[in-house]
């Protein structure tokens, strides 16, 4: 089947190239034969080199057509049950079009939206050509999985009615505390703005707002429209695999590194919204310290500039909005599951190297006099591109051993080794600095498409530092984050403190250029055709479990406000699952750990005697009954209570995520010395609950009544 659909795929470019010969070039043509060639390019390697074997078949179209229907109308505003039970006809047939060449979901899907968006554009003008009632007690349900596509226009406009009024409300009030703050700030006594001219000027900046959402749709791309569809296909294997349509070089930098100067943070395109993957360790974003990996970028302004919304925008173009000159201020308009909307103002700079980096420092117990080591890794780095070149490059593993060295010097009595926020990095780093506090020893299992399991091993019997040790995560530790607290684990080499458990990412992926390896180098004018980031492995602990989806579960759990936030590999359209492979033989580190059972006791007893964690137990709940109070009132009153609530309990979320709690905003000061800013961070680090906490467990640990455990 597959060479047969090539040879006619083949005829097909033989066919176009000829009529191009003689000056006659369809670019409507060229569009539909370039997606042939790449449903076919994407057919090869993900019929043939998945990680889970998955068929390509009427059970994997059904889950691309549903991640499709998400990116076409995430919002369900557009289409109407009828349009979605039209495109359904296609639901078990994206495999059949794929295989054959006959591509039509894309075509039609993109028709019918066209057909919606116009209608839209007009009712959108209809409903903020008035005034609306914020006196009423109404509602609108924020969480899109508990709404179903309207049935009947009358409501739809409905829908878009409260949506309107919503967004109106909210530049209402911005408008009404600036004007207040204004006339606070004159000296004379000024005349307050009109309720009904804030009102119209509201309406005016939403339709504003609107009107360049619905062009941009407008203008979209033919090859955009079969890139979504691509996109659906892809991860429906699981979310990591995924078609990357070419792009500009600088594009193309933040599909392949999510590399956005400006802000610091990863980016992703997921169903429509533009979402943070992740926030890099020493940026902009990470020392303001309120944006958090699985946040939804709603706006972006440019200071003071009114904000432009970026839903259903592409990455590049919400991209090119956030970046900036050095020293400027960018306004991220943020959602967060259950809270209200609220703005992230981040003063755009280049990332403080130093930042970014592993660093120590010693904090000393002034109750017992003992001294306690610090090292924060905020990544698995290593330069590649210098190694690649046969030079020196910088790597996190000989910087951990420097750091170790210093601390040993010091004579400490433990040590913390802060993965909190770590994304992950090199795999070859993982094993290396799990090599320096065990002997020789297996380390993680990897296991291919094929079922063959391939065991890598630490190989140095050296061990740079022996004494009691505490390793502290959270649920934005991943990858290699995972692996180096896993085998530690399994080795009963470390406890493990920190969130219910870490991301879970525990998945290998390959990037395919989808151009190359193309036979009789036809179909030049097709390309570049894009590329395939494949999942083709998966991480397994020395015990046998895999890291994936469950991540790894802490020895001792603390308190997180943010419990109740749904992020994780978990929580992602069709995940792979946990399982596991058989164990490796390895030898547990001797002396072994003390009792856990009476660690975790210890420490619960301390916890709940702190304030601090106290207080985050409170926001762990108000947060929590802030995600499962998904209608939103109308009411001006109860929207304003809202905003007063959640403007007073600003940043606590920040302190939470924060490796050093709030005070990591502070970072921002340029103008001190190197020296000053050492000091800085050394006092933000002796300060931080989780360290102070981990200090607590380390000195039970050294305890001369600890009972040993047999873990």
């Amino acid at each position: 089947m597959m060479k047969r659909f090539f040879v006619v795929l083949l005829i097909g470019f033989l066919s176009l190239s000829s009529a191009s010969a003689k000056g006659i070039e369809s670019t409507g043509d060229h569009d539909y034969n370039r997606a042939q060639l790449v449903g076919y390019r994407l057919y090869q390697y993900l019929a043939n080199h998945n990680f889970s074997n998955t068929k390509i078949d009427d059970g994997l179209s059904k889950k691309a057509f549903d991640l499709y229907i998400k990116q076409l109308d995430p919002q369900k505003r557009f289409l109407l049950k009828g349009d979605i039970e039209k495109l359904r006809a296609y639901a078990d047939k994206i495999d059949d079009e794929v295989l054959s060449g006959k591509i039509e979901l894309p075509e039609r899907g993109a028709e019918i939206l066209a057909e919606r968006v116009a209608k839209t554009q007009q009712v959108v003008k209809e409903l903020l050509a008035k005034d609306f009632d914020f006196t009423q007690d109404e509602f609108i349900e924020t969480d899109i999985d508990k709404i179903d596509f309207c049935t009947t226009e009358t409501e739809l406009k409905d829908r878009w009615r409260k949506v309107l009024k919503y967004q109106v409300l909210s530049q209402y009030l911005n408008l009404l505390e600036d004007s207040t703050a204004e006339t606070a700030a004159e000296k004379a006594p000024k005349e307050s703005a009109k309720p009904e001219d804030l009102q119209k000027k509201a309406r005016e900046k939403t339709l504003k707002s609107y009107e360049e959402t619905f062009t941009r749709m407008q203008q979209e791309k033919r090859s955009e429209q079969f890139d979504r569809y691509f996109t659906a296909l892809t991860r429906a294997f699981d979310p990591h695999t995924n078609y990357m349509p070419p792009t500009s070089k600088e594009d193309f930098d933040i599909s392949m590194k999510g590399s956005l100067e400006g802000i610091g943070a990863v980016l992703r395109e997921e169903d429509g919204v533009i979402k943070v993957e992740s926030v890099k360790a020493g940026g902009p974003a990470a020392r303001q310290g309120q944006l958090l990996a699985g946040d939804t970028i709603v706006k972006v302004a440019e200071g003071n500039s009114e904000p432009v919304d970026v839903t259903n925008m592409k990455l590049r173009d919400a991209v090119r909005l956030i970046r900036g000159k050095k020293g400027t201020e960018v306004k991220i308009t943020v959602k967060r599951q259950g809270m209200p909307q609220f703005v992230i103002p981040i003063v755009r700079d280049v990332i403080q190297i130093d930042e970014t980096f592993a660093k120590g420092t010693t904090i000393k117990d002034e109750k017992n006099g003992k001294t306690f080591g610090y090292i924060k890794l905020p990544s698995f780095y290593r330069d590649f591109d210098s190694f690649s070149h046969g030079k020196e490059g910088r790597n996190c593993t000989d910087d951990l051993k420097n750091e170790l060295k210093k601390l040993e010097s010091e004579n400490i009595s433990g040590l913390i080794l802060d993965l909190r926020n770590n994304g992950g990095g090199a795999l070859t780093d993982a094993i290396n600095i799990a090599g320096l506090f065990i002997k020789e020893g297996p380390v993680v299992q990897v296991k291919s498409a094929s079922g063959k399991v391939k065991v890598h091993y630490d190989e140095d019997p050296a061990v740079y530092y022996k004494g009691p040790l505490v390793v502290l995560v959270n649920k934005f530790s991943a990858s290699a984050s995972e692996i180096l607290a896993g085998a530690l684990q399994d080795y009963g080499r470390a406890v493990i403190m920190g969130s219910d458990h870490t991301h879970g990412k525990g998945t290998v992926q390959i990037v395919f250029d989808l151009s190359e390896g193309l036979p009789f180098s036809f179909g030049e004018q097709y390309k570049p055709l894009g590329a395939l980031m494949l999942t083709t492995q998966k991480f397994y602990r020395v015990s046998g479990g895999s890291t994936q989806y469950r991540g790894v579960e802490p020895d001792i759990v603390l308190p997180d406000p943010l419990k109740s936030l749904k992020t994780g590999e978990q929580y992602l359209d069709y995940a792979l699952p946990w399982d596991t492979v058989a164990p490796v033989q390895y030898t547990k580190w001797q002396p072994a750990l003390p009792d856990l059972a009476q660690l975790k006791a210890r420490s619960s007893a301390r916890v709940q005697g702190n304030q601090e964690f106290t207080d985050m137990v409170k926001e762990s709940v108000r947060i929590g009954e802030l995600q499962a109070k998904t209608l939103q009132p109308l009411h001006i009153d109860a929207v304003r209570k809202e905003r007063e609530e959640a403007l007073k309990h600003k940043g606590k979320e920040a302190k939470a995520r924060s490796p050093h709690g709030a005070s990591e905003s502070k970072k921002t000061d340029t103008s001190l010395s190197e020296e000053e800013r050492k000091q800085q961070w050394v006092l933000e680090v002796s300060k931080d609950p989780y360290v102070q906490e981990a200090m607590g467990v380390l000195l039970d640990m050294v305890s001369p009544t600890a009972v040993v455990s047999v873990r």
